[in-house]
């Protein structure tokens, strides 16, 4: 059987991935996974996808590299939900939510995903114009995976 990362190994590689990051209204991006890791645990989520959440961002952000993602010492299942809930350059939302719906465990890292964002509180920090973008976005992904209420 193989030897994995632990739970407390993933999240230090992606706080430590995400370092120099910030989130949109200038707080350190990592605040933002651990609050979705915390959000998928506390909503009944597997060990494997508190560790997809950890890294739920890392592909797209370039924090981490695809090549990392498919050599780390983490189960299939984790690689593919992270793989499910990375948007594509290019690609619609219909495309994105189709493959989140189609994966195993991935919904629930984007339901934290989207309940994070969407928190009053967070979306507050932010210029009233890109907080109106980002709430009609938002509101059509969790139209588009069938997720209700906030």
């Amino acid at each position: 059987m193989p030897t994995y990362l632990t739970l407390a190994e993933v999240e230090a590689i992606a706080r430590e991935a995400h370092r120099d990051q910030r989130d949109k209204a200038g707080r350190p991006y990592a605040g933002h996974l651990a609050a979705v890791a915390e959000g998928v645990r506390a909503r009944g989520g597997s060990d494997e996808q508190i560790a997809a959440a950890w890294l739920h961002d890392a592909v797209e952000d370039h924090a981490l590299s695809r090549r990392w993602l498919e050599t780390a010492a983490l189960p299939e299942r984790v690689k593919e939900m992270v793989l499910a809930v990375t948007k594509r350059p290019g690609e619609d939302l219909a495309a994105y939510t189709g493959r989140i719906l189609a994966t195993p465990g991935a919904l629930l890292i984007k339901e934290a995903d989207l309940a994070h964002n969407t928190d009053p509180g967070r979306l507050a920090a932010l210029d009233p114009a890109v907080r109106t973008r980002l709430t009609a976005k938002y509101a059509q992904v969790r139209g588009l995976l069938g997720l209700t209420g906030g």
